[in-house]
């Protein structure tokens, strides 16, 4: 009788063990993909312009330091300054345009959750090199419209764009790249485009990674040790927000690569660690390409760790490249 009636019960259980299981899953799916939306909308989105403003975006106080001290060099040159805009794919984007005197202008980009004053910081070297100096909100971040962070991709389109008009509007010659981060990345994006002109002739790179989805998932190891399934989720929510994958990057078009490249890379970066600029660089087609290592320096610290070398390697990097008339 009882070997009877557990060979009727095991059926019912094992089925009730089975819908469990299929629900503890499908739970757990569902609050993976929240978590990940979450994640993205810290990481990725701007809801208002509270968010990503032009101050200063690190608890790091070194941060902070580099941030007071490209305020001054702004403030110093505040009746140079030229505030500007444009508009494109439906956004008003907004720059400043520090006019110095010459024919020829340095871009410099800034990195995720960095407004233009940001940029301050990096211009030092390109003014005592005859660059007039070009900063910009990128969309969604400063007073730039815009929600989505799409990590370079529709950012190189606005910065061409910037380029236009800082070659056809404000009558500047040649214009030089300089990127940070992400900013690294836009950068290399826009001068990779069909289509970019020959008057945009080369890029800085200062901790350009390889691809985004990889940095991510080494300061998400980091910060909380693991996060699978999240971080692919978060790439999924990347995609339906943008269309954009932080799975590709750089390393999927630097073989495009022709113009003088300087990289400035870190030993001791953790997020886009030192195999990955060496894999960039071996894969850039330009022949005038160089990649300069820095001992010391976390991501996007290397001017506040070591600046007298990393100022005198732009030089160095621009005179080889311009003239003294600026030509």
């Amino acid at each position: 009788m009882i070997p009877a009636l557990l060979s009727a019960a095991i059926p019912q259980v094992l089925l009730y063990l089975l819908f469990g299981l299929a629900g503890s899953i499908v739970a757990w799916f569902l609050m993976s993909l929240l978590a990940a939306f979450i994640v993205y909308t810290i990481v990725l989105h701007r809801w208002n312009k509270r968010k990503w403003t032009r101050e200063c975006s690190s608890d790091d106080a070194r941060q902070h330091e580099m941030y007071d001290e490209g305020l001054k060099w702004a403030e110093a040159l505040k009746n140079r300054m030229k505030a500007v805009s444009i508009e494109r794919d439906g956004l008003r984007l907004y720059g400043e345009y520090y006019d110095l005197g010459f024919d020829r202008t340095a871009v410099i980009i800034s990195g995720r959750t960095e407004g233009l004053r940001y940029a301050y910081y990096f211009a030092k070297p390109y003014a005592e090199s005859g660059f007039n100096i070009f900063v910009f909100d990128q969309r969604a971040h400063g007073i730039s419209d815009g929600h989505c962070n799409t990590l370079g991709f529709e950012e190189s389109k606005d910065l061409l764009k910037w380029c236009e008009y800082l070659h056809d509007e404000l009558g500047s010659g040649p214009i030089y790249l300089h990127g940070i981060c992400i900013g690294s990345a836009c950068g290399l994006y826009a001068l990779v485009r069909e289509g970019s002109p020959d008057y945009i002739i080369g890029l800085t790179a200062d901790g350009m990674y390889s691809n985004f989805y990889r940095s991510f998932v080494n300061h998400a190891r980091e910060k909380v040790k693991h996060m699978f399934p999240v971080t692919n989720m978060v790439d999924w929510w990347m995609r339906l927000f943008t269309g954009h994958s932080m799975r590709k990057g750089p390393i999927d078009c630097i073989g495009k690569y022709t113009k003088p490249l300087l990289m400035l890379h870190s030993r001791e970066d953790t997020y886009s660690v030192p195999k990955y600029a060496e894999e960039l660089y071996n894969k850039a087609s330009a022949e005038d390409k160089r990649l300069v290592w820095f001992a010391h320096g976390q991501h996007s610290m290397l001017r506040y760790i070591d600046k007298e070398k990393y100022d005198a390697t732009i030089k160095e990097h621009l005179r080889t490249h311009f003239t003294d008339n600026g030509s």
